[in-house]
Order: structure tokens, then sequence, then C-alpha cells
């Protein structure tokens, strides 16, 4: 991979965003491999938590502007060529909507700048830590455009309606310290190395925690964000009856009493319908 290292140690991945001398800008080639990763990630079985992280100053300057009007082109002069701008950003929020969907918890560590497209990346994340000098920006409004990858879809259900507007129409820095208080994310640090190692530590932790169960708990999280309260009950007691595992509990209890690491197996690999036969 070209703008991505990718490890997997201990059941933790680990991207790492690695154009520090272009601001992680995302091109066609970041979209592409992103979307390969997290496919692989999803079908996978060895990583049970993904941590992104980044490189250089800046976590990301959001999207490389040069690449429209060359590599991705925008046509405006016509009803269809408007009409294949929707099919392009229905592609493009696909992809950071798998980082919601994937099967494991995702967690943004954030340093520098995290603007424009960065902002739609990171609020499709479960979890967010910040540096000290951390600030987020929708740069898309001071460009002379909507933000149109999932910001402001998304932002809305993670902070007060009242601030993403100031944020959408100003295109002001949200400061870390800002952004700590409203709970867009959840602890600064002052250090990229102290970010870095807080995000590993709860990773650990998550991959400590039975997979299906951690799976279970994202699917009733997200479907409880987006229903009523009474629809996500009854959800959660069909995803309760099809993932109860008397084993596992048994096996979580023993091993907290003996104060040991527990043993549960990975989710599933999974296969699409197309590749068997």
């Amino acid at each position: 991979m070209q703008c991505f290292t990718l490890s997997i140690q201990d059941h933790i991945a680990h991207l790492v965003l690695n154009r520090p001398e272009a601001m992680n800008t995302m091109h066609p080639l970041f979209w592409r491999e992103l979307d390969q990763v997290l496919t692989q990630l999803h079908t996978g079985q060895e990583a049970r938590v993904l941590v992104i992280s980044s490189t250089g100053k800046h976590f990301s300057a959001g999207m490389a502007l040069e690449t429209f009007g060359g590599a991705i082109t925008l046509d405006d002069r016509s009803a269809e060529g408007r009409a294949a701008i929707f099919d392009l950003l229905t592609d493009m929020q696909g992809t950071f909507s798998k980082l919601e969907s994937l099967r494991i918890p995702v967690i943004a560590a954030i340093q520098g700048g995290c603007i424009g497209g960065a902002v739609d990346m990171v609020s499709a994340c479960c979890l967010r830590y910040a540096t000290n000098d951390t600030f987020f920006c929708i740069q898309e409004i001071n460009i002379g455009m909507v933000a149109d990858v999932g910001t402001l879809q998304r932002l809305p259900k993670l902070i007060p309606l009242g601030v993403v507007k100031e944020l959408a129409y100003t295109g002001r820095r949200m400061p870390a310290a800002q952004a700590l208080g409203y709970g867009l994310v959840n602890q600064v640090f002052d250090t990229p190395e102290a970010l870095l190692a807080g995000a590993l530590q709860t990773a650990q932790e998550i991959a400590a925690k039975p997979p299906v169960a951690i799976w279970g708990t994202k699917q009733a999280l997200h479907y409880a964000r987006d229903h009523g309260v009474d629809d996500a009950l009854r959800q959660m007691g069909w995803l309760q009856g099809a993932i109860w595992s008397n084993k596992h509990v048994l096996e979580a209890v023993t091993a907290m009493k003996e104060k040991r690491a527990g043993q549960f197996p990975p989710l599933a690999a999974l296969r699409s319908f197309r590749e068997l036969g």
C-alpha cells in the first residue's frame, strides 16, 4: 500500500496514514486502499479492533483538491453529468460507511489538523482520541461547497446540532479542548506518542473481550442511535437471543476470578456469495 501501512498484532489492527509530505490528503488511491483494507478486516478473523492513526503534523488535510477535474471530474453542464455526481458521491460515502459497519470497533487517534474529508472519516469511527494541538474543521464551506461524505449526517449524532451548524456554516476550527467538552473526543493527550499509547491501551482492553459480544454491542448501539427505545429494546431481545453463549459468560467470569486473559473464539470468516461454488 502507498497511502497506508497495516499491521495486525495481538488481534489489534493498526492502520497508519503514511503520506505526511502531502498532509495525508485523500486522493483516488487513498479511497481504493482504504476500501480494500476495510473489506479485508471485515471478512477476516484475526483483528478484533482497528486503530487508525497518522504521521506528520496533521492527521489529514482531507480531500486532495487537485484530483477534481483530473482523475475525478464533476460535470455540472448537463442533467446527466449532475446525476453522475450523485453516483460518485454514493460510492465515496460507502467507503467511510464501511468504518461504521465494520464488524469490529474502530478507534481514531488524531493529531494536528482533522480537516474536511478527515472529519467525515473520523465521524464514522467508534472512538476518537486527540492531542492538545488537534483541531477539527468542516473545510468544505470555505471552498464553496457542502460537506458531502458523512460529516453533516454523523456529527449531529455525536455533538449538539447548534455546534455542528456553527462549524458547518463558518468553517471555523474547533480545538481539542472544545471537542473534548462536547464529547466528540474521548480523551486528549499531550503528545502523539501518548495518544497512540492510549488508543492502543483501549484497543487491548476491547480485544480481550469475546468478539461476538463486541460485535453484538456495536450492532445494538448503532440500532438504538437510529431508532426509538421500544424498537431498540425489541431488537436487543432478538440480538441477545441470537448470540447468547453460556460458555462465553462462564469463561469470562472464570478468567476474571483467576485473574487471567479469557479465551474466546474469533468471529467466523466471511465469504461473499459470489466467491462460493
